[in-house]
C-alpha cells in the first residue's frame, strides 16, 4: 500500500492490489443488532458472525490470501510424515530467520504451550516488554510469573513515540540484579505489542536486549507473531534501515534471539504456528513435545495445505507493499477519529486502531469494564464487531481480587486486504456518534465468568437498562437508516 496525492492536497491510502473474491456481510437492523448483543452476553467474542457488518475483533487467521497462495495450495503433499510441504516451509523460514530449525506448531498460543513446559518451573520469572493473554497463562500454569518492564512511554495514551514496545533496559538490568539469573526463566520481547496498541519495538532495542541476556547466560524468547507491521515501522521509523531490504532485518533478528515463535493465523497470512531456534538443546527438548500435543514433526496439527499457504505468505512477508496496507490503514482510521475527536492511542500503530475506552467512557469506573461496554455499544450502533482489550481481558488474583488493567483500550482490528476506505470510514462515523452519546453508555458485570481467559467466553449483563436506550437514541437520529 502506499499514499497518493489528490489534486486536493489529501494524502489517499491506495490498495496495492485488486479484488477478485469478495464474501457477503450484513447490516442488519439497530433492534437485530441489540439482540444479538444481549443474547451474546454482551461479550463480541460470542457474537455469530450473520450478526455482523464488519468484523475488526483481530486479524488472527482472518487476513485475505494472494492468488499465489491459493496456487500453493494445490501442491500440497498429504504424507503423514516427510511430507514435502513441510521441507518447503522449513525452507522457507530458516532461510528468512537465519536459523537452524523449526518445529510446527497448530497456532501461536500452541508453541507458547511448547516452550513453557521446557523453559518455564514453578518460582521463575519471564521478564518482558508486555505479556499478551496467552502468554501469560502458559506462564501461569507452569507455575511461574510475569514481570512487565516496557519504557514508560508504552502506557502513554498519547504519544510521539516512535517505539512504545520497546523493553526498559534500566528496568532490565535491575530486574536482573534482584531476581538473579538462575531465577529468571527467559526474557520475552513481543512485537507490535498487543494490549498496549499495536505499538513496535525497535531493532536497536532488540539488539541491546540480546547482548544483555547472552552476557548474563539467560535465554530471550521473541513473538514474532505481529512481525509484519512491526517490520514496516523499523523500515520506515528507524533510519539506519530505511535502505535495508526486509530479508536482512528477519535474519539478523533470527540472530539476536534464542527462540523465536509466531502465530502464523497473523504473520503468513494464513493458519498455523510453529518455533524457531538454533539451539540444538533448546530444540531437542521442544521437539520430543510436538509429537504429543501437535502432530508428527512435520506437519505440527497444521493442514498442509494451509503450510503451503504459510510458506508463500512469509515470503510475501518481505514485500513492503503487502504489509504496509495495515500499518497505512490504521493510521488513516486514527488521523478520521481524531479529527472527530475520538480519542485514541497514537502514535498509530499496527494491528488495528485503538480507541481510550478510559477517557471515551471516563464516567463509568473500571471495576464496570469501560472497554467492554463500549465494544458492546459500538455493536449496536454500526454492527462492527471490535475486541476489549483491558481489565475483562484480566485475571483475578487468586485470592478473587480483581487487577485493573493499565489501559482500557477497544481494539478495531483490520486484517490485511480485507477491508475498503470505505468501511473504515463508516466505522470511523459511526465511532464519532457514540462519542457525542457516551453519556448513554453503561457499565457491565459478570454473570458468568471463567477462571481462565475470561474474555473469550465469559457472558457479561448490563448494569440497567443501557444498551436499549442507546439503540432508541440511534434510530431517533438515523431514523430507517441501519
Amino acid at each position: 500500500m502506499t499514499k497518493v496525492k489528490f489534486l486536493s492536497g489529501e494524502f489517499v491510502p491506495m490498495e496495492m492490489h485488486k479484488v477478485r473474491m469478495v464474501q457477503k456481510v450484513n447490516l442488519k437492523p439497530v433492534e437485530d443488532r441489540l439482540r444479538a448483543m444481549d443474547e451474546a452476553g454482551y461479550n463480541t467474542f460470542l457474537l455469530k458472525n450473520r450478526d455482523i457488518y464488519l468484523d475488526m475483533l483481530t486479524d488472527s487467521g482472518v487476513n485475505a490470501m494472494s492468488d499465489n497462495q491459493y496456487a500453493a495450495m494445490l501442491q500440497a503433499d498429504d504424507s503423514y510424515a516427510g511430507s514435502e510441504t513441510y521441507y518447503r516451509l522449513e525452507k522457507t523460514l530458516q532461510d528468512m530467520f537465519d536459523v537452524k530449525y523449526f518445529l510446527p506448531a497448530h497456532q501461536g498460543r500452541a508453541a507458547e504451550n511448547i516452550i513453557s513446559q521446557i523453559m518455564v518451573r514453578e518460582g521463575s520469572t519471564v521478564l518482558m516488554n508486555y505479556h499478551f493473554t496467552t502468554s501469560k497463562a502458559h506462564i501461569g500454569l507452569r507455575g511461574g510469573a510475569v514481570e512487565e518492564i516496557i519504557i514508560d512511554e508504552g502506557l502513554v495514551i498519547t504519544s510521539d513515540h516512535p517505539f512504545k514496545g520497546n523493553m526498559d533496559i534500566g528496568k532490565l538490568e535491575e530486574a536482573i540484579a534482584r531476581l538473579g539469573r538462575e531465577n529468571i526463566a527467559y526474557v520475552r520481547l513481543e512485537a507490535g505489542t498487543n494490549l498496549i496498541g499495536g505499538q513496535p519495538i525497535s531493532m536497536e532495542n532488540m539488539r541491546t536486549v540480546s547482548r544483555i541476556c547472552r552476557e548474563h547466560g539467560i535465554p530471550t524468547v521473541f513473538d514474532a507473531s505481529l512481525l509484519a507491521d512491526n517490520l514496516y515501522f523499523i523500515k520506515t521509523r528507524e533510519a539506519e534501515f530505511a535502505d535495508k531490504d526486509l530479508r536482512e532485518v528477519t535474519r539478523e533478528m533470527g540472530r539476536l534471539m534464542d527462540v523465536t515463535y509466531f502465530s502464523g493465523r497473523k504473520l503468513g497470512f494464513a493458519r498455523g504456528g510453529g518455533i524457531l531456534t538454533s539451539d540444538e538443546t533448546l530444540f531437542h527438548k521442544m521437539r520430543e513435545l510436538i509429537p504429543l500435543y501437535e502432530g508428527f514433526l512435520t506437519y505440527g496439527g497444521m493442514s498442509v495445505r494451509e503450510m503451503e499457504a504459510m510458506s508463500v505468505g512469509m515470503e510475501e512477508t518481505l514485500d513492503l507493499d503487502v504489509i504496509s496496507q495495515t500499518p497505512i490503514f490504521v493510521e488513516a482510521f486514527t488521523e478520521e477519529l481524531q479529527a472527530k475527536g475520538v480519542p485514541v492511542v497514537t502514535p498509530p500503530g499496527g494491528l488495528g486502531c485503538h480507541v481510550d475506552a478510559s477517557a471515551f467512557c471516563d464516567h463509568l469506573p473500571q471495576e464496570q469494564y469501560p472497554a467492554g461496554a463500549l465494544a458492546a455499544a459500538l455493536f449496536i450502533a454500526s454492527g462492527v464487531r471490535a475486541m476489549e482489550r483491558g481489565t475483562m481481558s484480566e485475571e483475578r488474583r487468586p485470592d478473587g481480587t480483581e487487577p485493573l488493567a493499565e489501559m482500557e483500550l477497544v481494539r478495531l482490528a483490520l486484517p490485511r486486504r480485507v477491508f475498503t476506505l470505505s468501511q473504515v470510514k463508516y466505522a470511523a462515523d459511526r465511532l464519532a456518534w457514540l462519542y457525542q452519546n457516551r453519556e448513554l453508555i453503561g457499565g457491565l458485570t459478570f454473570v458468568e465468568e471463567p477462571s481462565v481467559l475470561r474474555f473469550f467466553f465469559g457472558r457479561l449483563g448490563a448494569t440497567s437498562d443501557w444498551p436499549e436506550t442507546l439503540a432508541k437514541a440511534f434510530r431517533r437520529d438515523f431514523g430507517d437508516s441501519l
